[in-house]
């Protein structure tokens, strides 16, 4: 049968109305099914993949390296030293100081909210003296290399909406992740591994997880081709990559330019972008079966680069593996590569479960950085740490003099930054002395999202994408760049 009588065979009910006269039209149509078609941008860098105008001006970052701590690490035990929270214990948090300011149904039930101070010491270190938690010794080591932002702050209050906020730059699901967009604007400078990398590893802690969804990685209404791709520590690192048994590389090739003929005449009919985009990871897991495998064998690295990354460094699946794993990426020019790591949820036994997470991260991000620097790729790398929100000053539960746990705090918490395009050796912004609210220099995710697009020669206002009559960008209304921490 002639495939144009069978597509004519199968029209769809959209299909009808698109192609008739009746009210809709062929424009009506295509708004539908090739939204792309209708972006603000059009065209692709034949090159990258990415949009013909990006960069909008001359990047300081070539790539991003996001180590989210999923659940919220404490900035009051990390980076933000209150030494008068010593002689403040086991008071209570006044009222002036909370403001009335909303918190969470986990302790909006106690009678008493006190204060609890960290039981770790702070030492300064680098030529700055900046302070930082006996729990980082290794981080404290590179303090002249980072910029510690410690006026962070988020409208969400709670996991899911705040992790989705800081991914997504909204509370609600469905819009492109931070990766999605710098994958979608700016393309990818290796054409054998996805512009968009996920590495996930698990807590240190002893107390339940946060869950971590897909859709922290996906391209909401941006082709799906934008999403990111994750990487597994066992097995196939990405699924289905292998050839099943007695099938070879030459049927592999033949099968896949018979499904691109047959898609590419579903395409010429329907126009659905969804279609190009199968075409394309079709072929880009093609090329991923020589490029991936190479990529994750790291029987070549040799025994100092291990042992800079930690122990744990050797065993696939662990923080400092996919740390190790983020710098080989960064080498083959990866554009984002985006790890999680989950456990820092600390409600209760925070003392004993923040010094587990931080013995599992602390001197594997810090071989990242110094790795990094080390073979000249700093300097045009941009390398993120933090979590969603921060931590209450007050007690959660049972205050004693060695166990207390934290409640979610958005109103301030702490990250760093290093690298391309970025100050090093700074400390940016102030908080009260509870460590409650901000008193100089406040950063919102927007202006972090921002300032990060920035770095890669983005301009957050101008990276658009058209979807139900709107055009959205990763900052949605909002968004400054910290030109403090700027280099």
């Amino acid at each position: 049968m002639d495939p144009q009588h069978e597509f004519r065979l199968r029209m769809t009910r959209r299909q009808f109305f698109g192609r008739t006269s009746m009210g809709i039209g062929v424009p009506a149509l295509a708004s539908l099914l090739a939204p792309g078609a209708f972006a603000a941008n059009e065209g692709i860098n034949p090159k990258t993949g990415g949009l013909p105008d990006l960069p909008h001006f001359a990047p300081k970052a070539k790539r991003v390296i996001f180590l989210h701590q999923s659940g919220a690490p404490s900035q009051i035990e990390l980076f933000d030293y209150k030494p008068k929270l010593r002689e403040l214990h086991g008071t209570e948090l006044p009222d002036t100081v909370r403001r009335g300011q909303r918190i969470t149904g986990m302790t909006s039930g106690q009678s008493s909210f006190p204060v609890a101070a960290p039981v770790f010491k702070f030492e300064q270190h680098g030529q700055a003296g900046t302070w930082v938690s006996e729990l980082l010794p290794h981080t404290a080591k590179i303090v002249d290399d980072i910029a510690i932002i410690k006026t962070m702050n988020t409208d969400a209050i709670n996991h899911d909406p705040a992790i989705t906020f800081i991914q997504t730059g909204s509370q609600q699901p469905g819009r492109p992740s931070m990766g999605a967009w710098v994958s979608y604007g700016l393309g990818s400078e290796n054409q054998n591994l996805p512009a968009f990398v996920v590495l996930i590893s698990q807590a240190n802690a002893l107390n339940p997880d946060q869950p971590l969804f897909s859709r922290l990685w996906g391209s909401g209404f941006l082709p799906s081709k934008y999403q990111g791709v994750k990487f597994r520590a066992g097995g196939d690192p990405v699924l289905f990559l292998s050839d099943p048994p007695g099938i070879s590389k030459a049927t592999r090739r033949r099968m896949l330019d018979g499904i691109e003929k047959l898609n590419r005449m579903w395409f010429d009919a329907y126009g659905d972008p969804e279609i190009e985009t199968r075409i394309a990871q079709y072929e880009m897991a093609y090329r991923m079966q020589s490029s991936v495998p190479s990529l994750m064998d790291l029987s070549n690295e040799p025994d100092h680069v291990f042992e800079l990354y930690g122990p744990d460094s050797r065993r696939p699946g662990t923080y400092a593996a996919n740390c190790l794993l983020a710098r080989r990426l960064a080498e083959r020019d990866v554009r984002f590569i985006q790890l999680y790591h989950r456990g820092w949820d600390q409600h209760g036994d925070l003392p004993r479960d923040i010094a587990l997470q931080c013995k599992g991260v602390d001197q594997a991000s810090a071989a990242l950085v110094q790795d990094l620097k080390q073979r000249g790729l700093l300097d045009d790398t941009l390398v993120v740490w933090g979590g969603e929100f921060g931590r209450t000053v007050y007690c959660q539960g049972k205050l004693t003099e060695t166990n207390y746990g934290r409640d979610h705090h958005p109103r301030c918490f702490a990250m760093w930054l290093a690298g391309g395009g970025v100050k090093r050796g700074i400390s940016l912004g102030e908080t009260d002395d509870y460590c409650y609210n901000i008193v100089q220099d406040p950063v919102h995710i927007h202006d972090l999202q921002a300032t990060v697009l920035h770095c890669m020669g983005i301009d957050h206002k101008k990276l658009t994408y058209k979807f139900q009559g709107r055009h959205f960008r990763l900052t949605d209304i909002a968004g400054e760049l910290v030109t403090k921490v700027l280099a």
